[in-house]
Parts: structure tokens; sequence; C-alpha cells
């Protein structure tokens, strides 16, 4: 591993020395708020502070003495005085003394399992954040407990990272991808939240500025679209792929991983029923327009359909469609509720008959139908979005707006298109924006 030190001061930044820090991994490395010529880096079975003079570095390794050296060195930390404070894997804060590769003081079994994060604060009091116990303990100048401490709740995770807010409010990142904001006398908010793993379903409200995603996270988020904050959340017993909003009866269906899929009350969160079909992930799910029907895609290549009644409480199996010689991957109902499309992972788009499970082969009559969704990447309505270059992975959704006037695609670059409904030519026109860092 290499420590390098950088001259970014001038319009083209150059690298001013660079030498070899260490063979393990370095976790962090801080420049000393209090002193430019000193930098200090840590990391795996060391901690190492760095003499920046006449264009070169010298190092000294951090010598632990009687105190048990950590596998890992995990956070540091600066004090007024000039300390310098790291945290580790023991759950030890070791106090380092200005200028000093020896520890002058030690908070031992500060927290239970590893020391996350050090923060000092402006009024010259430490926080600490452990992962294991998920505390925020506050510190004095002296190094002793003030008494003050929060716990973050166990839904969103042990703490990462801790940084001073406006005023007395502090921020905390955890490693469930939640920001929170408060202070240690009163409770933690959640300002950010999200999943900690890929998620594949996502379903917007038939009526209201909310919308639902889930991912293989055990995570069921329904979220609302103009505060861009959590109304609620739940986590389910198995992974899950799909989901879709019931267009009337605020009622959820939500496909798992493990050819489970469940119905649940959205008010109440609670399950209304179980099935399964198969024995293969639920790939997509989907209401008809009325309601009356439910089809499940699955990837064991077969869609189900379903009659639904008493408000969405009751399923009964109508029939299986049986065409596709891969796993399905999109559907879309007619307006009339009458026809289903989908596609499947070998490029197949099949039309078929839904109180049957008969495939449409009647071309006239598949030219005339009028579609309520558009999910489906593969079709006569959407052949403009394949650019050239382009293969059949690469584009993972697609949606119609309400109006019908505009589709929008989603791809493997991170990036969110816009075309014009219909995309029938070849090489549509679009707009493109960045909107993720992978699918």
């Amino acid at each position: 591993h290499i420590i390098s030190v950088w001259d970014v001061g001038r319009e083209k930044p150059h690298k001013i020395t660079e030498t070899k820090s260490s063979t393990e991994p370095v976790l962090a490395v801080e420049y000393h708020p209090l002193d430019k010529s000193q930098i200090v880096s840590c990391g795996k079975n060391q901690i190492t502070f760095w003499t920046f003079e006449g264009g070169s570095l010298a190092k000294k390794q951090g010598i632990f003495d009687k105190y048990d050296k950590p596998k890992y060195v995990l956070s540091l930390a600066f004090t007024d005085s000039g300390d310098v404070l790291s945290g580790d894997s023991n759950g030890n804060i070791l106090v380092w003394g200005k200028g000093s590769n020896r520890i002058m003081n030690a908070m031992i079994a500060a927290h239970e399992g590893g020391v996350f994060s050090l923060c000092t604060m402006k009024d010259g009091t430490v926080l600490s954040g452990g992962g294991k116990d998920r505390k925020i303990i506050q510190w004095d100048n002296t190094y002793k407990k003030t008494g003050q401490e929060t716990e973050v709740p166990d839904s969103y995770g042990p703490v990462r990272t801790i940084s001073q807010g406006k005023g007395g409010l502090i921020l905390v990142g955890t490693t469930r991808n939640c920001i929170l904001q408060g202070s240690l006398n009163l409770e933690l908010s959640v300002i950010v939240q999200g999943h900690t793993d890929e998620f594949w379903g996502l379903a917007t409200h038939p009526t209201q500025h909310q919308f639902l995603t889930c991912g293989t996270d055990k995570q069921l988020f329904l979220w609302d679209s103009q505060s861009r904050t959590v109304v609620w959340n739940k986590e389910m017993n198995d992974a899950v792929h799909s989901c879709c909003f019931h267009p009337r009866n605020g009622i959820i269906a939500v496909g798992t991983c493990v050819a489970r899929w469940l119905v649940l009350d959205l008010t109440t969160h609670e399950m209304i029923s179980v099935h399964t079909d198969g024995n293969e992930q639920i790939e997509c799910i989907q209401y008809s327009p009325d309601g009356s029907m439910l089809a499940v895609g699955s990837r064991d290549n077969f869609i189900y359909v379903y009659s639904v009644s008493e408000d969405g409480k009751k399923y009964s199996k109508i029939g299986r469609c049986s065409g596709h010689s891969s796993f399905i991957t999109h559907i879309d109902w007619s307006s009339d509720g009458q026809y289903l499309a989908s596609n499947s992972g070998d490029y197949e788009l099949l039309y078929w008959v839904a109180s049957s499970c008969k495939i449409l082969t009647n071309l006239a009559l598949i030219r005339e139908i009028s579609w309520m969704t558009q999910s489906c990447v593969l079709s006569f309505n959407t052949a403009g979005i394949w650019q050239e270059g382009l293969d059949g992975t690469d584009i993972n959704g697609c949606c119609k707006s309400h109006n019908e006037r505009l589709t929008a695609t989603c791809d493997d670059f991170g990036k969110v298109n816009l075309f014009a409904y219909p995309a029938c030519q070849p090489k549509s026109s679009f707009h493109s924006y960045k909107g993720h860092s992978s699918h």
C-alpha cells in the first residue's frame, strides 16, 4: 500500500511525494488539524504517525506498550489540545499524546465491539460510535464519560460514522444506509433511509404520491414521493423481488425469491394471504386494471393467473400460461383486462387470453389491443428504445406515463432514459439522465 502527498492548490494537481505505507490494508488517513506537517494513518494491525518535511515523508509506528494490539484501528479524531484519538476493533479508545507515537491514556472497553467513529465536538467533548452495541457515548476533555449516551434502534443498524451538524445536533450514518439526526438527550430521527442490498421491486400507487420498493435485504418500503421520505417499512421473512398495488382496495401483492407471493393490507401492514406457485423466484406480479385478476410471472417460465374477489382478500387460481421457454421478466395487462403480454429471459414476446391462459396468435386482434401498462421492454411500442449496440439484458425496465405521451427506461449503465410514446421507430431520439451507480 502506498501513501502519496499531492499539491491540489494549483490549476493542475501534482504529486509531491509517495512512499510505501504498509503491507496491510489502510482504512483512514488524515492531516493533523493543528500541524500541517503531521499525518496519521490507520488500518489493519497499525496506526502510523507521518512527518512531512522537505518534500518527503518519515514515519513512526504507534507503540501499544502494555495494551493489546488490535486487529484493526478503525477510526481517528483530533482533540483541541492536539492529542490523537483512535478507536479500534477491541472496543478501546486510545489517546496518543501530541507529537508522540505512544499512548498517554486509554478508555478500555469503551464499546462492545469495534469503535467505528470518533467525532470531536465544538464544545471540546468527544463522541464515540460503536458497531455491535449501536451506542453513541459522550466523553469530556479529560476522557471521562459525561453520562450522556444514546442507542441507535436496531432497525437502523450499527453506527458507522458521526458528524456534528448545525447547533448542537449530530448526524449519524449507519451500516443500513440510514442517516439520523438529533442529540444525545433527544430521540434521533431518520432523515435518509434506504435498502442495504439490491432491490428490483418497484410499484407506484394508483392514486397517491407514493411508491413501493422491495429487495433481497427482505425490506419492504412505502415511500412518499413528494417529501422523499419513508412512510413505513416492514421486514419480510424472505428476500422479496417484485410488488404491485391493487387499483382500488388498499392492498398490495409482493413476490418473494422463494416462490411465495403475499398479499398485505396497505394500512395495517398485516398479511392477508400467502400463496406458492412453482419453486422459483417470483419475477413480476401485476393486478388487472379493475383488480379482478392477478398475474404472477415466475422464474419457472410460467405465468399463474388468479381471479380476485372479496375486495382483494380471496384468490382463486384460473390457470397457468405455458409457452415461454425461459423465465418471465415482464407482464402487461390490456386496458379491458382481457389480455396479457409477457417477455421472457430469451427475449420472447407472447400474448395471452387471461381468462383461459391460452396463447393469442390473432395478429389483427393483437394490433388493436390497448395496453394499460408498458412494462415489457420488448414490444412493438418499445422497438425504438433499443439503441445500436445494446444486447437484450441492457434495458432492465420501462414504463409509460399515465397520459401515454412518454416512456421511461432504466438500463445497465445507471441511466434513466426518456422517449416519446410509442417508441416504434428504430433509433428513436431520447433524453438520458444519470440515475444510479449500477443497474
